[in-house]
């Protein structure tokens, strides 16, 4: 499976939703990239929920497990903590509620 599969299957036409929030930023290729792959490391990690359902609780779990569980490098972990931030607040327009906890491990 194709990592942008994954988040189709959770929300078809979510894949063009977020790439056209990256062009918006006028981001490039790389930040694309490493952008759909913690948004969908991330979809995945949800149980393919709809993203649109997923809350900033499920972010911090993600994070955590990537924090404690996965061991990530600090430039790892801000990548996928910027990815979310922005998948939350430019693709699906939501304000995380107080980033407490969510910063740099």
């Amino acid at each position: 499976m194709d990592i942008t599969e994954a988040l189709e299957q959770s929300q078809p036409g979510l894949v063009a939703r977020v790439k056209d929030a990256i062009h918006q930023h006028k981001l490039n290729q790389r930040s694309e990239q490493t952008y759909l792959h913690w948004i969908t490391r991330f979809v995945l990690f949800s149980d393919m929920k709809d993203p649109d359902a997923l809350a900033n609780e499920d972010r911090q779990k993600f994070l955590d497990y990537l924090n404690e569980r996965m061991r990530v490098s600090r430039a790892r972990f801000n990548q996928a903590s910027q990815a979310l931030t922005f998948f939350y607040e430019d693709v699906l327009g939501k304000t995380p509620a107080g980033d407490d906890g969510c910063a740099a491990a």
